[in-house]
């Protein structure tokens, strides 16, 4: 485990507004309470509560990633609208101590899905 720091800053905040997830024209998540993290210089991600998300929609997967400053990364497949997007969504399901404000959480790659839409 490593903690963020001035050569690797992790932040994490209320994302103002809503952000939408949409795959195929069907909404597969939708919530006032995503949090935004920024990490390094890597693009801002938004994670969003699973209650505010369609799980009947999302497949685990045996896909799995691991974070010196997260943790481990589960995966899960979404097929929504006719479409189907392999590992699109990710979460830290026993994230570290400095990150647990992610912990139930999701987070959508936006190449995978139609758009995250955020305002």
């Amino acid at each position: 485990m490593k903690l963020p720091g001035p050569d690797h800053p992790i932040t994490i905040t209320p994302t103002p507004g809503r952000v939408r997830v949409t795959l195929g024209g069907q909404v597969v998540a939708e919530t006032t309470r995503a949090l935004t993290l920024k990490e390094a210089s890597y693009p801002a991600v938004q994670y969003i509560p699973r209650e505010d998300a369609a799980m009947a929609l999302l497949e685990a997967t045996p896909r799995s990633t691991h974070c010196p400053y997260k943790g481990d990364a589960s995966y899960y497949s979404i097929a929504a609208g006719g479409k189907r997007a392999e590992n699109a969504v990710w979460s830290y399901e026993a994230p570290y101590p400095a990150m647990a404000a992610i912990q139930g959480h999701l987070a959508f790659y936006p190449d995978r899905v139609d758009a995250i839409e955020i305002g």
